[in-house]
């Protein structure tokens, strides 16, 4: 049978505090509900359905790259309600999943899992048992351990709010079956609302089993309803990431200070200090050394590249043996040819380092070509803008160019051109010249500061 996806996300999470829909406050630096639709996607569903209310509008457009079906729950009456808005959507003949648009952390292999106990006869439960189970609906079994029921805390008895196998919500039925018990749901209980829960207790009285499959984990189960509850589940996520790349052959200085937010791929013997922040599409190769406070996005760094502490490096290529840093900024467009050397307070932007050159303090290199072996002095500037428009900077092997120089582009320098320190220039350079541009200078003895009227 196909699989549809039906994504409750509706809710306004007022405990969160904040003019945000709930399930846009981020986990890992995506959308909570953006974590969802995605694993959604890796199950291979036909179509998914995600159920809005509050911030639709705002929902729909952080959410937009993924292909949904987007349903409007105009007033938020419970889960069961939720569902019932999707329902027309849905073919009689598919297995119905449905999920919760802040429990985002729930892996594809739990719900592959659980999408293996259900079929045309048969539904399945995701549960959990927890610690501490308040909060949760709880799951009645009868003396076989057969499930028959599941309980919200607020109309449990005391002695069924012992229980610890609590409910995810998370469930796989056949669609048709939904169709038919939807329909018969009743607000009679202390919340007033249509309880998805209540479809269990239609299925026992039907005779049709219900599979109930345990996560393993509560993390991988819990909802976000407070910002607290984020932030733990953010560093449940980062120590999973982190365990990940210390399984490759990744050395972390503190596996509970890296964040990863996005698809990181490492070879082996990497070593990454304390406050790294990985971002986006990242790769590393192997033998990389990376500073204490360093923010890599979307780029790539090659094998035995060192970066020092303090670094930002955003959609940028590294080859093999540079070195970064430390308080370098590499702005996309940046790549850096083998054995190139970007050094301390060095702004790079759209730009390629050719191989061995040093762009070593203090300068700013943007919209320019160098050769191989190219040295620029401290202080040095590509002049790329007039206000209006970029101009390249061209500088060929071998050019050394003299500290506190100024570039104004468009301009070539030419193969082994030596330019002296504090030059500006504005015309091409000739290979094989010295250009000294500067002013004057001019010594005037006994000279007399001036000073303030009394």
């Amino acid at each position: 049978m196909n699989l549809e996806v039906v994504i409750l996300a509706a809710g306004q999470g007022t405990r969160m505090k904040s003019k945000l829909p709930k399930v846009l406050h981020p986990l890992a630096g995506k959308p909570l509900l953006s974590h969802v639709v995605s694993n959604a996607k890796k199950l291979g569903a036909q179509a998914i359905h995600v159920v809005v209310g509050h911030g639709a509008e705002q929902v729909k457009n952080a959410v937009g790259d993924f292909t949904v079906n987007w349903v409007v729950q105009e007033q938020q009456l419970g889960t069961g309600h939720a569902v019932a808005q999707a329902m027309p959507l849905l073919s009689k003949d598919s297995i119905a999943l449905v999920l919760y648009g802040d429990v985002p952390l729930t892996s594809v292999e739990t719900l592959k899992g659980l999408l293996h106990k259900v079929d045309e006869q048969s539904m399945a439960l995701l549960t959990v048992n927890l610690a501490n189970p308040t909060g949760y609906g709880r799951i009645i079994r009868d003396t076989q351990g057969q499930v028959q029921a599941i309980i919200e805390e607020k109309d449990a008895t005391v002695e069924q709010r012992k229980i610890r196998e609590g409910n995810t919500g998370i469930l796989a039925v056949p669609s048709r079956k939904l169709q038919e018990w939807l329909p018969r749901l009743s607000t009679n209980n202390a919340q007033g609302e249509y309880y998805l829960t209540d479809t269990i207790a239609i299925a026992v009285a039907e005779g049709m089993p219900i599979n109930a499959v345990v996560a393993h984990t509560e993390e991988e189960v819990q909802g976000v309803n407070s910002r607290q509850q984020l932030a733990l589940l953010e560093r449940w996520y980062q120590l999973q990431k982190a365990n990940e790349l210390m399984a490759q052959g990744v050395s972390l200085a503190d596996p509970a200070r890296l964040d990863i937010r996005g698809q990181v791929s490492v070879a082996q013997d990497i070593f990454i200090d304390a406050n790294v922040l990985l971002e986006g599409n990242v790769s590393i190769g192997e033998g990389v050394c990376i500073g204490p406070n360093v923010v890599i996005k979307n780029s790539v760094v090659g094998e035995g590249v060192t970066i020092l502490a303090n670094s930002v490096i955003e959609s940028a290529e590294i080859e093999a043996g540079c070195q970064v840093g430390p308080f370098a900024r590499l702005r996309p467009g940046t790549h850096l040819a083998q054995g190139a050397k970007i050094g301390n307070f060095v702004e790079i932007k759209k730009a390629y380092i050719g191989v061995g050159s040093k762009v070593s303090h203090l300068s700013y290199v943007g919209d320019a070509e160098l050769g191989k072996e190219v040295n620029i002095g401290a202080g040095t500037i590509t002049c790329n803008y007039d206000g209006a428009n970029k101009f390249k900077t061209e500088i060929s092997d071998g050019v050394f160019v003299g500290s506190n120089t100024a570039l104004v582009a468009p301009i070539k320098v030419g193969e082994n051109a030596t330019i002296g320190a504090g030059s500006t220039l504005s015309r091409d350079v000739e290979p094989n010249t010295l250009v000294v541009a500067r002013a004057i200078t001019r010594v005037i003895k006994d000279w007399q500061r001036p000073t303030k009227k009394k």
